[in-house]
């Protein structure tokens, strides 16, 4: 069996899988969003650590696992997610700062002033943005006492989540990360495979306090015995996005998934070849175990978030799954669109000080209305991405499997396929995020053959088709567009 831990934006999860792909266990718990100021966004490095570990221990519990059956364990995690710690007492010298995080804004701006946007791009892929770890490593060095000294004397580490994990679980004998989650730093060239000295440079960054960086699928290290029982072998690491691709049996060149979590994530593989988006998207690098691959990316900041945020703050609902039901209510928005830019919009706008926006009311806009026009939104976003991916790459998409959570509502699918005009595919098995990392454990420690011997694995379990009128299409999306204007205005 191999034991995945799925460590994402609000919650720390454990899935055991067995030889067959079969989920034996699974254990979750939510943990705190910590929200200083508006638009900044932290977590406590402790309590994920904690609640990753609990998780853990809960799913073999609860699967009745023996240490002895694990045959490796893997990590998947929240990317771009920034974790400073003392080397010595593995205490964080600050919270998290969580990839939706926008307080370093300001200091994307001064990279562009100085000229550094065309290199960085060039380099890293990515689109200069506070969304990425570069300028949150800046802001902990630039604004926590004595910070840089000391991260110049080789006291302090950097880490995204799957590096802070993996220190942890090694009893801090392990300091790496994979290419994934290098490739989201906005400090790691995607092409030589290395931290950009320039990058580093323009912000001050030591390079001591970095990372090792190895493919998805190596053998990274042993667990700490007491931890779990008895040492395990760490083989599998990748960024949430990159581990749902490889999961997702997406091994082809252009195939695609979009994976519904606090966030929406569309990710298609380009295999060996980077493009270079003209369309906002991003350049990253795909989860392996062999030759380097590469994947473009479109990001949605907020899908699943404003669900949450309909159910804890609104209080329209108790649960996200009756969102489906109170959207079938009603057979449209009334006229109404929803932004959901609560901390800027990602692709492929890139404006991060846009904010949310509901427009277009009218008296009879009730609250059916309101939870469909949160739910239409992240397949208007899903939209705005997949066209952009299909210009750069060249190529119609003719299908997009889905995972995450909010995979599983009837009604967001059924009217993502009607508006992208294109086939739905949902898995039998919508883990895909942490079967993508359980699958790169196994294939190196051999549990697997091969991606072929995988793919064979892939059951489909719902097939979502278009079912509406290419003119009410037209209609709906050049409202968005309207929609999307008056947020982008917010921001002049």
């Amino acid at each position: 069996m191999i034991l995945a831990l799925d460590q994402g934006t609000t919650s720390s999860r454990a899935i055991i899988f067995d030889e067959d792909s079969r989920i034996v266990s699974l254990a979750q718990k939510e943990f705190r969003q910590i929200y200083p100021q508006p638009g900044w966004v932290e977590h406590d490095p402790q309590e994920i650590w904690s609640s990753q570990l609990s998780v853990a221990v809960e799913a073999m519990a609860k699967g009745s696992v023996a240490v002895a059956e694990i045959k490796a364990l893997a990590i998947t995690n929240q990317r771009e997610t920034t974790i400073v710690w003392d080397k010595d007492t593995g205490e964080p010298i600050h919270p998290a700062i969580v990839w939706q995080c926008r307080r370093t804004a300001e200091k994307i701006e001064e990279l562009e002033a100085a000229g550094l946007g065309p290199h960085i791009r060039a380099a890293t892929g990515l689109i200069p943005d506070a969304y990425f770890s570069a300028t949150k490593i800046a802001w902990l060095l630039d604004r926590v006492p004595d910070a840089r000294s000391r991260a110049e004397a080789g006291e302090l580490l950097f880490g995204t989540v799957d590096t802070w994990l993996l220190w942890k679980l090694t009893g801090g004998r392990v300091h790496a990360t994979d290419y994934t989650n290098a490739s989201r730093t906005m400090i790691f060239d995607i092409h030589r495979l290395c931290w950009d000295e320039k990058i580093l440079a323009a912000l001050n960054i030591p390079a001591v306090m970095l990372p090792t960086v190895h493919l998805s699928g190596h053998h990274f290290g042993i667990t700490a015995p007491h931890l779990l029982g008895a040492p395990i072998p760490i083989c599998g690491i990748a960024g949430d996005q990159q581990a749902a691709l490889f999961g997702q049996c997406c091994f082809e060149k252009g195939s695609v998934k979009n994976t519904y979590g606090t966030g929406c994530f569309l990710l298609m593989n380009t295999k060996e070849t980077p493009i270079n988006s003209r369309h906002g998207l991003i350049t990253t690098l795909a989860a392996t175990t062999g030759s380097v691959e590469y994947a473009l990316e479109g990001s949605v900041f907020v899908a699943g978030a404003a669900v949450q945020w309909l159910r804890d703050g609104l209080r329209m609902i108790d649960h996200a799954a009756a969102t489906s039901q109170y959207a079938e209510r009603v057979p449209d928005t009334a006229g109404a669109y929803l932004i959901p830019a609560f901390t800027g919009l990602g692709a492929p706008y890139w404006k991060p000080h846009a904010r949310g926006m509901l427009v277009g009311l009218s008296r009879g806009f009730s609250k059916e209305h309101m939870i469909r026009a949160t739910l239409e939104a992240i397949a208007y976003q899903t939209a705005d991405i997949l066209r952009a991916m299909e210009e750069d790459a060249g190529t119609k998409i003719t299908g997009l499997k889905v995972d995450g959570g909010a995979s599983a509502n009837d009604f967001l699918m059924q009217f993502t396929a009607d508006i992208l005009d294109t086939s739905v595919l949902r898995p039998a098995c919508i883990e895909t995020t942490a079967l993508g990392a359980a699958y790169l454990a196994g294939l190196t420690v051999g549990v697997w053959a091969d991606t072929a011997e995988i793919q064979g694995k892939w059951k489909e379990g719902l097939n979502f088709s278009p079912a509406c009128s290419p003119a009410r299409r037209a209609a709906l999306l050049a409202g968005w567009k309207k929609a999307v204007t008056c947020a982008l205005a917010w921001e002049a």
